[in-house]
């Protein structure tokens, strides 16, 4: 099993070579990468055709896809009105994926709206259950949703709470956001001791067949002192912005997981994507190469 790397959206290298997201797959075959996250977060505006004719091209390229929902998804609000137009934006990112053959839709689990964390996950556990239902009834239930681990501190979304959600049902997949982590932990969520433990909570939480194959985001990110996620940043950065990714891509060859992960750099989506890609490649050599 072996780790898939690409980017969110397209690259400023990209943008800058080609005019439509269609030469996407070919282009990121030929870049090195390995996937491709169509972006929906200001709203579901694909058309089919386009949507099948991407999908064409990602299969033909070999780029597996995945779509992010729009950004406005709120699982956590207790007003009936506001689940209902939660269940309306999955679909929609539901059916433009199943149009483009992507099997996972990312999902934000909301914020606490002056609630306890506690009352805000209940609320979200019970939309959860009614989107899925949802989803299932529509004829999407092949398609993995993935909640995301969100990277401001009064939001609901730490590591806990989308595992926590993901109990709800096996199709679940969480969405891990390395770099939201670091940011809602003001920088302590880094390197190789808070990565291994990470990664044990996730297959204690859901077991290994499912923990090896977590979706991620991974970008550098800049953070305030009290709220968290301030901006993305690029690899290239000064100023000592994190999470590292170089102890995660070792730790998730060491043990053999594949992961799917998508890089969310500010423009230099795609380079770091191959730099991690680069990473993770080099620790699966440097494991082959141990001596037994």
């Amino acid at each position: 099993m072996a780790a898939n790397f690409g980017p969110a959206g397209n690259s400023d290298s990209f943008s800058a070579a080609c005019k439509s997201s269609l030469e996407a797959p070919g282009w990121l075959r030929d870049f090195g990468l390995d996937c491709y996250e169509y972006q929906c977060g200001q709203g579901v505006r694909i058309r089919e055709e386009t949507a099948r004719e991407l999908g064409r091209r990602a299969r033909e390229a070999g780029i597996s896809l995945s779509l992010h929902a729009p950004y406005f998804i709120n699982l956590a609000n207790p007003d009936p009105d506001s689940l209902a137009k939660t269940i309306g934006y999955v679909l929609a990112s539901c059916q433009a994926a199943a149009w483009m053959g992507a099997g996972r839709v990312v999902i934000h689990s909301g914020a606490l709206m002056g609630r306890t964390r506690r009352e805000a996950l209940d609320t979200a556990r019970e939309s959860l259950k009614a989107v899925l239902a949802a989803r299932d009834q529509a004829g999407y239930g092949d398609i993995a949703l993935c909640p995301e681990t969100m990277g401001k501190v009064n939001q609901l979304g730490d590591l806990d709470e989308v595992l926590a959600l993901c109990q709800v049902d096996e199709s679940l997949i969480p969405c891990v956001d390395f770099g939201h982590l670091y940011a809602r932990s003001f920088g302590a969520e880094d390197g190789p001791e808070a990565f291994s433990r990470m990664l044990d909570q996730m297959a204690a939480a859901l077991g290994p067949d499912r923990a090896a194959r977590f979706h991620s985001h991974f970008s550098r990110i800049e953070f305030t002192p009290k709220g968290g996620e301030k901006r993305h940043r690029t690899f290239a950065d000064p100023g000592g912005f994190g999470p590292d990714p170089a102890p995660l891509m070792e730790l998730v060859a060491r043990r053999g997981w594949g992961p799917t992960f998508i890089c969310e750099s500010a423009g230099t989506q795609a380079e770091d994507a191959l730099t991690m890609k680069r990473l993770y490649e080099a620790a699966k050599g440097a494991q082959r190469d141990e001596p037994f």
